[in-house]
């Protein structure tokens, strides 16, 4: 079957919603303009019960279905912007300097709004839909913050379910795979002790920089020597800092990056010889080294039958030629994968056509793929919790 033909209908208003928000972006937990603005749309819809305030500035919408009692679903879409100046020239461009809407929660919003306006109209469901309007995904952990103040108890969900537009998958395309998908994104910083003196006399000193440069260069062995070549790793340093003149060799030298990764015991191997080889390749130096690591959110690990449901209602919706059931994962991070830690559901892309990448100035979401989400949505809360 195509597109809902309510889904088509709303994707006008969809995208003037959309709109909206994009010209009016808020980063991180401070989003309550935009969590009032959901709020309102879900009281307009009917939505049976609205909860404001879950994780800070969370916003969820419970809706019955009229098919009586039953199990609940959870669906989920993040609010926050970026500290980005846009780029693109729209005539709903951001109209707060310095934040964008560079990541297309603007069109998840509007996505799971049209699809809570139709599933309020017609509750061909038994049981309940909760509506999900996350704060923080971009680096804050909103969905943690969600799940600690109680979110799957107080709102009984049993699965959950969450969709992240795609650039470079084609508009009315789906794309999901088994087991992990988004990778855990954490950072590292390496502090390197030396002592300073004068570029001249570098006998004298202990160098941090040449020091330094030898731990960036074994970085790297950790991926191509230190693990399975079939089990994904990314070691990227992204900060040298070091120094303040030419005729000066510093007392220390900062090293800072990322780890990204699709396994936790690859995880856990990582941490380890980040710290082994600072600190090993400083104390043959003469030199110190501490090395700090901070993990962000876990692996996004999509559970296999829930799986299983998304492709065949993502088939449902745009045919099973435009569903990659097994596509590429993504070395990016998702702080969804919390929400799947505690309970079963699947994360899954809709293609955003060709457009800039995500976290880019010139990116703007495709109104174009609003219909093809809300189907999803409703279709995914009809066919789960049946008639």
């Amino acid at each position: 079957m195509p597109i809902l033909n309510r889904a088509a209908e709303l994707q006008a208003e969809a995208s003037e919603w959309r709109r909206h928000l994009h010209e009016n972006p808020e980063l991180l937990y401070d989003v309550h303009d935009t969590a009032a603005f959901v709020a309102e749309k879900l009281k307009s819809f009917g939505v049976d019960e609205i909860v404001t305030g879950i994780g800070r500035t969370g916003v969820v919408g419970v809706i019955h279905g009229r098919h009586g009692q039953g199990r609940t679903i959870g669906l989920r879409s993040d609010m926050d912007a970026l500290p980005i100046v846009e780029e693109t020239g729209r005539e709903w461009a951001s109209k707060v300097d310095g934040k964008m809407h560079a990541c297309g929660h603007d069109g998840h919003m509007a996505m799971l709004l049209g699809a809570a306006k139709h599933l309020a109209e017609t509750r061909n469901f038994s049981g309940s839909v909760a509506l999900i309007f996350q704060p923080a995904e971009e680096g804050g952990a909103g969905a943690l913050a969600m799940v600690e103040d109680g979110l799957m108890e107080r709102f009984k969900i049993d699965e959950v379910y969450g969709m992240h537009n795609m650039p470079g998958i084609p508009l009315g395309a789906f794309a999901i795979r088994k087991g992990g998908i988004m990778a855990a994104p954490d950072k590292f910083s390496i502090l390197v002790k030396g002592r300073g003196g004068h570029a001249a006399q570098p006998h004298r000193t202990i160098d941090p920089i040449s020091i330094g440069a030898q731990i960036v260069t074994n970085l790297q062995m950790i991926a191509s020597r230190n693990t399975d070549p079939i089990r994904s790793v990314v070691v990227s340093v992204t900060r040298f800092q070091a120094g303040s003149s030419h005729n000066i060799i510093p007392n220390e030298a900062l090293i800072a990056g990322t780890v990204r990764t699709l396994d936790e015991s690859v995880r856990d191997a990582a941490e380890a010889r980040i710290k082994q080889m600072a600190e090993g390749i400083a104390q043959a130096n003469g030199a110190e080294a501490e090395a700090v690591y901070e993990r962000y959110c876990p692996v996004t690990v999509n559970h296999a039958d829930e799986t299983d449901h998304a492709i065949r209602i993502a088939r449902d919706v745009v045919g099973d030629k435009n569903v990659d059931p097994d596509v590429d994962p993504s070395m990016a991070g998702e702080d969804f994968s919390y929400m799947l830690k505690e309970r079963p559901g699947a994360f899954i892309f809709i293609g955003n056509g060709d457009s800039a990448g995500l976290h880019n100035p010139s990116y703007d979401f495709n109104d174009d793929a609003i219909a093809y989400g809300v189907s999803y949505w409703v279709k995914l809360a009809e066919q789960r919790l049946g008639g």
